[in-house]
């Protein structure tokens, strides 16, 4: 049976702010999109690097819990699926939606991965999808990953590469910041280091190995995601989440009388990814894998 426990003391309050209230709704809101795309590059990870029957995982930044469920299945009835995430919201969906499965064999945890997480039993395994890249001191987070394995462990994460390599975001904000330039001094709490914090791989290769792991690799995967079912739904899905949905979001409604003319000039940019299935644009990830060293 899923169940709930809550651990931390709110270090990062203001992120978890922002995850639990603003960045949840919209989670909600563009679900149908948001799961059904990034499942593609999680779904890809756990077939390279599968959970086995009987294994303990711990799914860090379990969002809704669709992955957990996942895993829950692959480790079959002798194992165990607990995810961990920061927002409160995200927790009690997973909680009522493994329920509602009939999954009995997982766990959801609120607790800050950067914080310690003093769980009774190590893991045999830690799994990641997107859900690592926004940890204010990622080294302490990872640490705290590792003393929550056994030794030889292996932690795999699913990180966004390069702007560059994902251009339906970095193009929809180089589009907003020619009209709207990230506040100093803002009244919304903010979701932490940005999505492509762990873009670089000798920067996330270091963060691994001051946080104690060893055996370090990464695979790229290169998957088109859908990002609307028309244009409209897209420049709704960009202008509400990533670098350019943040830029607005922060910016309230200082910004808001330039928002037609924001969503012309999206419009005009982000044409090109329109095809007869909707609207799909190229995503590349990070497949990084990690061996927890001894204790």
């Amino acid at each position: 049976m899923a169940t709930h426990t809550t651990w931390g003391s709110g270090v990062n309050a203001e992120a978890i702010a922002a995850w639990d209230g603003p960045l949840f709704d919209r989670f909600v809101r563009f679900r149908h999109i948001l799961t059904t795309g990034l499942a593609i590059h999680g779904e890809e990870a756990l077939r390279l690097h599968p959970p086995l029957q009987g294994e303990r995982v711990l799914d860090v930044g379990c969002g809704f819990g669709d992955t957990t469920q996942q895993i829950a299945g692959l480790v079959g009835p002798a194992g165990k699926a607990i995810g961990v995430d920061a927002a409160p919201r995200f927790v009690e969906t997973s909680i009522a939606e493994a329920a509602a499965a009939g999954v009995r064999n997982v766990r959801f945890v609120r607790a800050d991965v950067e914080e310690a997480l003093p769980f009774e039993r190590p893991f045999d395994r830690a799994f990641s999808r997107l859900g690592t890249m926004f940890f204010a001191n990622p080294v302490a987070a990872l640490h705290n990953v590792r003393t929550a394995l056994v030794p030889g462990a292996e932690l795999v994460m699913v990180v966004w590469r390069r702007r560059a390599d994902n251009e339906w975001q970095y193009r929809a904000q180089q589009i907003v910041e020619r009209f709207v330039s990230l506040p100093e001094e803002h009244d919304e709490p903010t979701s932490g280091p940005g999505p492509f914090s762990m873009a670089d791989a000798d920067t996330t290769s270091d963060m691994l190995l001051q946080a104690g792991f060893t055996d370090i690799g990464f695979r790229r995967c290169d998957r088109p995601i859908a990002i609307g079912r028309d244009l409209d739904e897209a420049i709704e899905l960009v202008t509400a989440f990533g670098p350019a949905g943040e830029i607005l979001r922060l910016a309230g409604e200082s910004a808001a009388h330039q928002h037609e003319d924001i969503h012309a000039a999206l419009r005009a940019g982000m044409s090109e990814y329109v095809g007869r299935f909707g609207v799909r644009a190229p995503a590349s990830t990070w497949i990084v894998s990690a061996v927890a060293a001894g204790q």
